[in-house]
């Protein structure tokens, strides 16, 4: 069936709480008004208030809630208006949600889905438009997913509920309205740690994430005109890390660019070209080059907006230049 990403991010959560009755959601303006994006969009109707949550406007107080509601049976699916407010809750999460298996021995599991959107695309500014999913890479204990098409939110989504670990969600503002052929089955799940290949190519390897997968695939058509053939990859999640596939990949093409919105210091292509480097550095044929946001704070102006992000024909340029062809 086709839906757009907000869509498939809703179907799957009203099957899952259809499914599990502990499966229940919460969070800012999620009841009535089904969430900014309309990802909650006819739950309160269908499932009543005491799963449907409306928060008050503290990340803080409401993902501890959901810690709590998770270590006790229950699986919480949280929504943050903006994955930029999550730094009101680090704490929470870092010291709390991420650690508490280890500190108890593995004998508690905090089953919560920590979702929500970011990215530009709408000129909300520097504190609105943020790509914070990075700063969960770091931390042992959490995982993350990061789905750039309707399928992959769905089936990702799907797998995230039913996980017993904590789950941070990131989706991208700029892909609700993406529409794409989902699965109608409602135990479709997508693996964690499973990239998915995009576009089989030769020459040399692109690995993208979130919405810039399909920049990378513009960019690859546009190369393949010239005679360039790119493989395209999406790790789907960045925790855990399908390094496995995009080591064989470069293998193949002896070429590695790396895009993401995020900054591209210290961003998740940093931290693949480093483990591509240490594992594969005899088949490289040029050195790896990493594509991100430029080191500054994100304006409100559109234009000066796609002035910080890669454009697609930098993403073209990088390929050609680990190729010598510029």
């Amino acid at each position: 069936m086709i839906k757009t990403y907000a869509q498939a991010i809703r179907d799957c959560i009203a099957q899952e709480m259809k499914r599990d009755t502990d499966v229940f959601v919460m969070g800012e303006d999620i009841a009535k008004q089904g969430g900014i994006f309309g990802c909650t969009r006819g739950l309160l109707d269908e499932f009543g208030k005491e799963r449907v949550r409306n928060t008050p406007i503290s990340e803080n107080g409401f993902v501890g809630a959901g810690i709590g509601a998770a270590c006790a049976g229950m699986r919480p699916v949280v929504e943050l208006m903006y994955m930029d407010f999550v730094y009101v809750a680090m704490d929470q999460l870092l010291n709390q949600a991420a650690k508490i298996r280890y500190m108890f021995g593995g004998k508690a599991k905090v089953p919560m889905v920590i979702r929500g959107q970011q990215g530009i695309g709408r000129g909300n500014g520097g504190q609105h438009s943020q790509s914070v999913e990075v700063m969960f890479m770091h931390i042992p204990g959490m995982k993350v997913a990061c789905p750039s098409s309707p399928a992959d939110a769905a089936g990702l989504l799907r797998t995230a509920i039913r996980d017993d670990n904590p789950i941070m969600f990131f989706e991208h503002k700029a892909l609700y309205a993406t529409k794409g052929e989902v699965p109608d089955d409602e135990d479709f799940s997508i693996p964690f740690g499973k990239a998915n290949i995009v576009q089989q190519g030769t020459d040399a390897t692109i690995v993208a994430t979130l919405l810039y997968v399909s920049k990378a695939m513009e960019a690859a058509k546009i190369l393949e005109k010239q005679g360039i053939s790119v493989e395209v990859i999406d790790p789907r999640t960045i925790v855990p890390l399908d390094i496995d596939t995009i080591i064989e990949s470069v293998k193949k093409t002896g070429r590695l660019v790396t895009v993401h919105e995020a900054h591209k210091t210290a961003g998740v292509g940093a931290e693949i070209s480093a483990q591509v480097t240490e594992r594969a550095f005899p088949y490289l044929d040029a050195p790896p080059i990493r594509l991100g946001s430029k080191q500054c704070t994100l304006p409100f102006n559109l234009e000066l907006e796609n002035a910080v992000i890669p454009q697609v024909d930098e993403i073209v340029s990088a390929v050609k230049q680990s190729l010598y062809k510029e």
